[in-house]
């Protein structure tokens, strides 16, 4: 989602929730240092906020509880992927919708790895000054600009050091519930035309449910109490999957579903402690792989 200023205000909620979580949730498990330093001052007041109260704090103002709430489903999901980008081993790793996805500046097993950083023009234009001045620990990252609603992926990455013959991990995370089923349909197509056999996919979903839209409808409304910009206005969920029917459209594009975890049984398989069981249920992680 852009905003007047070329940022994605998504990117930035999701960046704040890792930072609240940093050495706070699951601390002997997830740690990303480097999503404080992707924040502005005034972004990172917040997370401070969240921080100085503790994850079960007592309840705050509207941002505050955003980026609250954001940091428990943060760590399960961050988790599960990034163990899935370490168990492919692949040389190439491609992040859909990157945001301020902050891998290829905290992993080191991206060593030599070159990392593929896929978002909308402006976005992208807000991370690279982000990270400036941050030495990757991937061996490389080559920002690929490009509007995955309205253009098409291959030609964009024939543009940088994409090789589709090599087996590549995709991550495509935050990214599904804001595409509509057709979008999502395409952009798996194109997947599977620049994925090698052996590439993984990785993706982050969120399964059909009322209570969710309800909770959307509560942020509307107390955005609109408090006075603060709600982070989702621009960006309107578009579709919802049962694991069922999204492991069909991949399997019809080549890729078989070897695992797929909601993020409340992720998050107790590393014992943290959850307070937003239905938003942690209603999200999934899903990993496939593309077949010869």
């Amino acid at each position: 989602m852009e905003d007047s200023k070329g940022a994605s205000r998504t990117a930035v909620l999701v960046c704040q929730g890792r930072a609240a979580a940093h050495g706070l949730l699951a601390p002997d498990r997830f740690a990303d240092p480097v999503a404080a330093e992707l924040l502005h001052p005034d972004e990172l007041a917040v997370v401070e906020q969240v921080r100085a109260d503790g994850a079960t704090g007592h309840r705050s103002g509207f941002e505050v509880e955003l980026v609250r709430g954001c940091a428990e489903v943060l760590v399960p999901r961050t988790l599960a992927i990034d163990e899935a980008v370490r168990d492919a081993g692949h040389r190439q790793l491609v992040v859909l919708g990157a945001g301020l996805d902050s891998r290829a500046w905290r992993m080191p097993e991206l060593a030599d790895t070159t990392v593929f950083e896929v978002d909308h023009p402006s976005s992208q234009a807000d991370k690279r000054e982000r990270v400036a001045g941050l030495s990757p620990t991937a061996q490389a990252v080559e920002f690929v600009p490009v509007d995955l609603r309205r253009q098409a992926l291959g030609p964009a990455l024939g543009r940088v050091r994409f090789d589709p013959t090599t087996p590549t991990t995709w991550v495509w995370e935050g990214v599904v519930p804001y595409l509509t089923e057709t979008e999502v349909e395409r952009t798996a197509r194109q997947l599977s035309d620049l994925s090698a056999a052996g590439s993984r996919l990785v993706v982050n979903y969120q399964a059909p449910s009322v209570v969710a839209a309800l909770g959307r409808g509560l942020v509307r409304v107390s955005s609109r109490v408090s006075g603060r910009p709600n982070p989702y206005a621009e960006e309107p969920h578009r579709s919802a999957w049962t694991s069922r029917a999204l492991g069909e459209l991949l399997a019809l594009y080549g890729f078989d579903v070897r695992w797929d975890a909601d993020l409340l049984t992720l998050a107790q398989g590393v014992e943290m402690a959850v307070h937003h069981r239905r938003s942690l249920h209603n999200g999934h992680v899903l990993v496939a792989e593309a077949r010869a």
